[in-house]
């Protein structure tokens, strides 16, 4: 398993700078994303997303996110070698975070996905219930294995 980080030292009390310095990067929440909506959860699947992501920054990001408490690393228990991400309860939290971020986005810029957005938009709440059953179902499962 790898090594915890310790938490950084914050520039300041505020909540919205305590977000920012977790959260603040693309990566990081486009990691969540992928979890959250795509239900990635290997190292390669991350490094699959077509945005791109460098190897070095994607091992950096999940190590910060493991490091703040919004993803665990298991092992895999088919194989040793391989890392499974899950996220934690803190993270399945950002599920309406990043609900609010892709409707504003799609209300203000020109996006695309609007199957996923016509699906938030028509019932943001039974959108968010069944974000949080997937992730129920894999922290059980991954737990059981």
């Amino acid at each position: 398993m790898p090594k915890k980080r310790p938490s950084p030292k914050r520039r300041s009390e505020c909540p919205l700078n305590a977000s920012v310095e977790i959260l603040g990067d693309r990566w990081s929440l486009l990691i969540i994303r992928d979890m959250m909506l795509r239900g990635s959860r290997t190292y390669k699947e991350f490094l699959e997303s077509y945005e791109g992501i460098a190897t070095n920054i994607l091992a950096d990001r999940l190590g910060k996110l493991e490091a703040h408490g919004i993803v665990t690393a298991e092992r895999d228990p088919s194989d040793g070698r391989k890392l499974i991400y899950l996220l934690t309860a803190k993270g399945i939290g950002l599920a309406p975070v990043l609900t609010e971020m892709v409707l504003w986005a799609a209300a203000h810029e020109d996006t695309g996905n609007q199957a996923l957005v016509r699906q938030m938009q028509k019932d943001k709440e039974q959108f968010l219930a069944a974000v949080r059953q997937r992730w129920a179902e894999k922290t059980i499962r991954s737990m059981a294995n």
